[in-house]
């Protein structure tokens, strides 16, 4: 998975306007029964408020990421209180509709209103706010100063675990990046007492149970689920996983890489160990490999962090969308300042609910980049295909599927793709297939039970089955349980591997992130199909597709208007998510891994 498959800002909606001086307190809730009259009017009132709230809030967020100071720290945690309030108050409003006879689309909207935490004590939601303004705050100002001349922030030193092969270099990296999350592991254990605390007051066990009832189903069907989906697709990690451990082997030699046994986390290329690409080079085929370096080709043509992001504009009004906003240009933030800190973590932004969308990414001319600019327009189309929906429906059918689409679109980015929009002149190399296939894989496949495993580990947090003095221990007991990896140093007394993540740090839920890896296939798939394409899967480009472009945007209309399965079928005619459509992108990769772990595990006997 690209490092920067970020959601839209966590923050729905808090304000810039302090003038506009928004009540810590709304009126109690009226008693007994709503009838559908008041229904209507509840929904309306509300929808009307959180337009105002999101409009203005998103713009407070917008800058407290790109100028990171205790000012603007405070500023969105005013907002983040605000919006709680807001929310927390329209969710005890919501419950008087309970059981009352509505339309579909309003009874819906009363159920998803319910999908939130509600802190009653002004002073709580305060603290709640604060959390999280500084937890986003510590993360994107963490620098790991080896001298005191010498600080290194997380870019660099995901830079060095990229290209480095010195393992010594590569452990003092990661080692120095993981050393900074302690210092806010006290706040962020405050920040989910509180959040539980939130979630019991609406009637749910905690966080955990919350995130997990925002899929159409129960908290524990939902839980199943997951295992399910990962147990389907765990045969074709396991043998990549195999196959990576012997390529380590033969480059790192058998004192760092056992030949049983989790791997020590620093040698996969990348902080979390979440996607493996970076160490293509180390695992890729003798023959059959593309010489292909797309990285290199747009750092040779010295393309521009605005080229790079027209080349993924132009993918998607290829589709027949339409052209971005003048203003996403004017707004975006598309490269680091060099004047101040911000959050490079790319995100795509909906700032006013209709046309005001924007990126904020740090943007570099390698193939990585390239392809999560085509991830991060994802969410802009999605955004912008469902800006006439109301409020409560502005967003997609669930978290997953806002992540999928861009990815879906970046499965497009295949050699013929790159040849039509001219940056690669020869010919696609035919017997080239595996060496794409597994680069692919390094990306899709590795992330896996990384995406699964995030979340599995907050929801023992939340649900307090894992305390603050186990956080370390539970996190790599389920690292190594589901990835074979583990920590290359023994672990800290008082450690929180987990903050180092910007995903707990900003406690953003992450099983969306997972969901995502499955359903892009299936709408990649689907698309394909749509577009006449009859070959195999993983050639498959839907670009200048009108077609395939109508089937998707017809999805992406729908926002969350209709339970996610409805919306799954709208693009696919499946109504599960399911892991099939991936086993069938990758199955020439899972016969030719399997084949050459037999004969590594022979020269290695």
């Amino acid at each position: 998975m690209n490092k920067t498959i970020l959601k839209k800002p966590m923050v729905l909606a808090l304000g810039l306007a302090l003038a506009a001086g928004f009540a810590h307190a709304a009126p109690a809730p009226k008693k007994g029964k709503g009838t559908p009259a008041e229904a209507k009017k509840f929904i309306a009132q509300t929808e009307e408020k959180f337009d105002k709230l999101g409009n203005d809030g998103n713009k407070a967020a917008w800058v407290a990421q790109n100028f990171i100071t205790d000012d603007t720290e405070a500023l969105t945690a005013y907002f983040g209180e605000q919006q709680l309030d807001a929310s927390g108050q329209a969710a005890l409003e919501a419950r008087r509709f309970n059981g009352t006879k509505l339309a579909d689309d309003e009874a819906r909207k009363i159920k998803l209103l319910q999908l939130t935490l509600m802190l009653p004590d002004p002073k709580e939601r305060q603290a709640y706010a604060d959390a999280n303004a500084k937890l986003n705050g510590a993360y994107g100002k963490a620098k790991y100063c080896p001298t005191k001349d010498d600080c290194k922030a997380l870019g660099e030193l995901e830079k060095t675990l990229a290209n480095s092969r010195d393992p010594k270099v590569l452990l003092d990296a990661w080692n120095g990046w993981h050393m900074q999350s302690p210092s806010y592991k006290k706040l962020y254990t405050d920040y989910v007492e509180l959040s539980n605390k939130g979630a019991r007051e609406m009637g749910y066990a905690d966080t955990g149970a919350l995130w997990r009832s925002g899929y159409d189903m129960k908290p524990e069907e939902f839980s199943a689920e997951m295992e399910r989906i990962w147990q389907q697709v765990k045969p074709l990690y396991d043998s990549l996983h195999t196959y990576t451990r012997y390529k380590l082997r033969e480059t790192y030699g058998p004192d760092q890489v056992p030949l049983t046994g989790p791997i020590p986390a620093h040698l996969f290329g990348n902080m979390w160990s979440q996607s493996w690409e970076n160490i293509y080079p180390l695992l890729m085929p003798a023959t059959g490999a593309s010489k292909f370096d797309l990285s290199k080709v747009l750092e040779e043509r010295k393309t521009s962090a605005k080229e790079m992001v027209q080349y993924g504009e132009r993918f998607y009004t290829s589709l027949g969308m339409p052209k971005l906003p003048e203003t996403f240009y004017q707004r975006s933030l598309l490269e680091k300042p060099r004047d101040r800190d911000v959050v490079c973590h790319a995100s795509a932004w909906q700032l006013d609910g209709k046309d005001d969308v924007r990126i904020k990414m740090c943007i570099r001319p390698t193939e990585e980049e390239f392809a999560v600019i085509h991830h991060e327009l994802g969410h802009i189309y999605y955004d912008l295909a469902y800006k006439n929906q109301s409020n409560l429906f502005r967003t997609g059918a669930n978290d997953g599927f806002h992540e999928a689409i861009g990815d879906t679109i970046a499965l497009s980015i295949t050699p013929s793709y790159l040849k039509k929009v001219g940056l690669m002149n020869e010919n696609p190399d035919p017997n080239a297939d595996i060496g794409v296939l597994l680069k692919r894989a390094l990306a899709k496949v590795a992330f896996l039970p990384f995406g699964y495993s995030v979340d599995k580990w907050r929801w023992d947090v939340y649900s307090g089955k894992t305390k603050p003095a186990d956080y370390d221990k539970s996190w790599w007991q389920l690292r190594e349980q589901y990835m074979g990896v583990k920590r290359p140093l023994p672990m800290l007394a008082d450690g929180f591997d987990a903050g180092a993540k910007y995903h707990v740090a900003a406690d953003v839920p992450y099983a969306r992130y997972f969901l995502a890896h499955l359903l892009q296939f299936q709408f990649h798939r689907a698309l394909c199909k749509e577009a006449g394409y009859t070959g195999p899967l993983h050639q498959c480009s839907i670009y200048g597709s009108e077609k395939a472009g109508k089937k998707l945007w017809t999805m992406l209309e729908m926002g969350t208007s209709k339970p996610w399965p409805e919306a799954l079928k709208a693009a696919t005619g499946e109504e599960r998510i399911d892991g099939q459509a991936l086993l069938d992108y990758f199955a020439p990769l899972k016969v030719w891994l399997d084949e050459q772990n037999k004969q590594l595990a022979a020269k290695a006997k």
